[in-house]
């Protein structure tokens, strides 16, 4: 009975959740439950299985004592079309009162079926932020009273690059709840959410393995993007005394090029290839040869490459990518000598969206990889599409001469006369607001 004596579900969601299976509460239910029920706004970290869609299924639920009226009270945000199933599929498991209507939204072909379906009525709707928010600008999505969002997987949210629809979206709600279910929290989700999240509390689960892996003295640096990542490279690597063999790996060729070319300008015959694509080009068959060679002193592997390399006796390694597999990662920093003299320093450059990654290598390995202070002669490269913004704002603050001047012979048209047919989603919310359900 703990469901019932610690959290305040209702006596129907205490006998679903037992009929399920689930005989205890995880952690991250025991601390998040309560608060969704009591209607505060919560960002919560967790790792994979650690129950957070669970969690946000029984507060969602829990607010239905009454029958419903078949307009949007909930609005969930998942990443892909999958999970719309499956948060689709956990309520069913959990939800006797079946006069509570849910609708996915997900990218299909076409939109009708899924419009009808909202039409029909739809008291939950859990969807894809693209697709909610395309139906949501045909008018077809009422979020008039929708009083709790829920963004599920919110890291996964910024690598897919759906910040834009989860913002606006958030933003045509009025008032409500606000519920964050993340992996991990770092500065690009924060300014996701920054903008309607109100005085949430963070709740953080940690569960390492309990078999710790000995793997080598660790460092972990926390970097804004690609550019800077090239930077940090060039400064430790420029430095002989220290960094005399580091083997840097990379996921694609593509990138493995880029690294070469810009560190190469300085280096020259000292930076190499492993497995070099052409003759011509400066590298080694086998990393022995590489340990050997006297000039050499730093070799760029790419990670496509699943041949296991052996790494004693290498004073550095640098993962300037991490690699999809985790366990490729987790062989190459485990000290697997541990007898031995020599000592490796294992460093992981990692961006914002990379840092689920490491969550997830951190759980395996039973233990968390040291943050490390960036330098500060480092130079901190701005983000493309910052650069690009930029270029367009002093491009449009040049006048065109090709223009013509207001005068005689022109003039604008009054705001009275003008004609648009494009809506903004502002717009459309107030056109939505007007309607009535």
């Amino acid at each position: 009975m703990v469901w019932f004596e610690k959290l305040k579900l209702n006596k129907q969601l205490v006998r679903s959740v037992n009929e399920a299976g689930f005989t205890n509460p995880t952690e991250l239910q025991l601390k998040t439950i309560n608060r969704i029920i009591g209607g505060q706004d919560i960002i919560a970290i967790g790792h994979e299985g650690s129950g957070k869609t669970t969690a946000y299924v029984l507060g969602v639920l829990n607010r239905f004592n009454y029958a419903p009226e078949g307009v949007p009270k909930v609005l969930i945000l998942v990443p892909e079309k999958d999970q719309v199933f499956g948060v689709i599929e956990q309520f069913d498991r959990l939800n006797k009162n079946k006069s509570i209507r849910i609708v996915g939204l997900y990218v299909a072909p076409g939109t009708e079926a899924q419009m009808d379906a909202l039409a029909d009525g739809a008291d939950i709707v859990v969807a894809t932020p693209d697709r909610a928010r395309a139906i949501y600008l045909k008018l077809a999505l009422n979020l008039n009273k929708v009083d709790l969002l829920v963004i599920d997987d919110a890291d996964q949210m910024v690598k897919n690059g759906l910040q834009l629809p989860v913002v606006e979206l958030a933003n045509s709600i009025g008032k409500g709840q606000h519920l964050v279910f993340t992996q991990v929290l770092h500065s690009k989700l924060e300014k996701m959410i920054a903008p309607f999240m109100n005085q949430p509390a963070i709740i953080e689960v940690e569960e390492l393995a309990e078999a710790r892996v000995q793997t080598h003295p660790q460092l972990l640096y926390n970097l804004p993007n690609f550019g800077t990542k090239l930077n940090l490279l060039n400064l430790f690597l420029y430095d002989e005394e220290v960094f005399t063999k580091t083997v840097v790996f990379v996921n694609t060729q593509n990138t493995a090029d880029k690294v070469y070319q810009s560190l190469h300008s300085r280096l020259r015959d000292a930076v190499a290839y492993l497995n070099p694509k052409f003759f011509d080009t400066n590298g080694f068959n086998h990393i022995e040869d590489f340990k050997e060679a006297e000039n050499a002193r730093v070799l760029i592997v790419v990670n496509e490459n699943t041949e296991r390399i052996n790494l004693n006796s290498v004073p550095f390694i640098i993962h300037f990518d991490i690699p999809e597999d985790k366990e490729v990662f987790i062989d190459r920093i485990t000290n697997h000598q541990p007898n031995s003299d020599d000592e490796t320093l294992a460093i992981t450059f990692a961006t914002d969206i990379e840092l689920s990654q490491v969550k997830k290598i951190e759980q395996t390995t039973g233990q968390k990889i040291s943050p490390a202070a960036l330098p500060e002669e480092l130079v901190i490269e701005k983000d493309t599409k910052v650069k690009k913004e930029e270029k367009e704002k002093k491009a449009a603050a040049k006048p065109n001469p090709d223009e013509p001047t207001t005068g005689a012979a022109f003039h604008e048209k009054k705001a009275a006369n003008a004609k648009t047919y494009n809506y903004s989603s502002g717009q459309k919310a107030k056109m939505n607001n007007k309607r009535k359900h």
